[in-house]
């Protein structure tokens, strides 16, 4: 590296396909109750057909279906009732041609139906016979034994986040354990001579707390992984040279908050060398531009920019997909986003992306300004919208996908 120039600059298309490490955490068992979120290693398969009998889905009477063709209301076909299936037990009794058994929502089958007619188009006219006032098709009211998920059948696929509905779905099959990878451990890396803990009560003149890891940690705990504060190191090549050979001994992923950008202070890029190597210096992103990515021994690791809002911007960017792949999870989870109306226009440079804060109210995003030293332009932000690099700016008026902050 000569002078300021920046080296290896990517774009962000270049940078999300381009920088996938193969490492991934271990695989380790959880019980169900702590496996929300978590991704598991390989597709669970069901033991058994789900539900595991054919059953009810409304309230109404089991039928067979050629029974009730032709019914209306001003034609009914009259069913004698034998009988009731109750819930939780197997029915003792079997549906005969021209007759109907009640049964209530989730109730199993009774031999001999073949659909479920809702109450709603019956009556009971005299005690021990049904009026059916709509035809049914077979399988109507119902669903089949294995109709959830068959026998062998896919429960959960692998590489997916759980979510809520599957682990009802797996508790459904009796599964009570799930074999997930490990969360990433994330050793987050503060730098500079300014730099003090968050703790310090006074700060002296130049000095700054460090609000960034905390920030960080947030983001990666967010992104399912296991954020480690190493402390802060101050701009000196040998001391960071060491504290990076500890990170990444028991890393999965390391973060060096501040001190990528290129100056005659900034150590990270000369001590990242040392250890690995250097993928990109540089990314086509405003705000962000100064980002390091590298491979260090399998391990990998992100130089972020000094200034806070830069710092979350790209690890929101970049860093969280990278949690989430360590993790096992090819394609992270969507963010939550909406379509809104710009208020202004929002001018940009060919060649790079944009990420603009707005505020989104009334179906209108409102873009926040401010310096990218300053975090409360994050915190009074909705959300955030792309330039994308082709784009020249966008127009007052223009319709844009806003991704909305959890």
């Amino acid at each position: 590296m000569t002078g300021r120039e920046f080296f290896t600059a990517r774009t962000v298309s270049e940078v999300l396909s381009g920088f996938r490490p193969a490492r991934r955490t271990a695989v380790e068992t959880v019980p169900l109750a702590e496996a929300l979120h978590r991704v598991p290693a390989a597709a669970t398969l069901s033991p058994a057909p789900l539900p595991g009998f054919a059953k009810s889905t409304v309230d109404g009477f089991a039928v067979r279906a050629a029974d009730t063709y032709g019914a209306s209301e001003g034609l009914p076909s009259y069913l004698d009732l034998v009988g009731a299936v109750r819930m939780g037990r197997a029915p003792d009794v079997t549906v005969p041609a021209g007759g109907c058994v009640a049964m209530p929502t989730g109730g199993v089958l009774p031999a001999g139906a073949d659909a479920v007619v809702m109450v709603e188009y019956t009556a009971e006219t005299m005690p021990g016979t049904v009026e059916v006032t709509r035809p049914v098709a077979p399988g109507a009211g119902l669903v089949r034994a294995d109709e959830d998920v068959a026998a062998g059948g896919e429960l959960v696929p692998g590489g997916r986040p759980l979510r809520a509905p599957d682990l009802g779905l797996l508790a459904a099959a009796g599964v009570v354990e799930v074999a997930v990878h490990a969360r990433p451990r994330v050793v987050v890396l503060s730098t500079g001579d300014e730099v003090v803990p968050p703790s310090t009560p006074e700060l002296r003149a130049g000095q700054v707390r460090d609000a960034t890891a905390s920030a960080l940690a947030g983001l990666v705990r967010d992104a399912g992984g296991e954020p480690v504060l190493a402390g802060i190191v101050p701009d000196d090549a040998g001391a960071l040279g060491t504290a990076l050979k500890e990170a990444l001994r028991d890393a999965d992923l390391v973060v060096v908050s501040a001190g990528s950008s290129v100056g005659a202070r900034d150590e990270t890029a000369g001590a990242v060398a040392a250890l690995g190597e250097i993928w990109c210096h540089g990314i086509a992103l405003k705000p962000g531009k100064p980002t390091l990515l590298a491979h260090c021994g399998g391990v990998p690791l992100i130089g972020l920019p000094g200034n806070p809002l830069s710092a979350l911007v790209v690890f929101r960017l970049v860093g969280v997909p990278l949690v989430w792949r360590l993790a096992g999870c090819e394609r992270p989870p969507p963010e939550p986003s909406t379509r809104a109306r710009l208020s202004r226009d929002l001018p940009s440079m060919t060649g790079r992306v944009d990420i603009v804060q707005v505020t989104v109210a009334d179906g209108v995003a409102t873009p926040v300004f401010g310096p990218s030293a300053l975090l409360s332009v994050l915190t009074r932000a909705d959300g955030c919208l792309v330039v994308p690099e082709a784009a020249t700016g966008l127009d007052a008026g223009a319709e844009a996908d806003v991704m909305l902050y959890r």
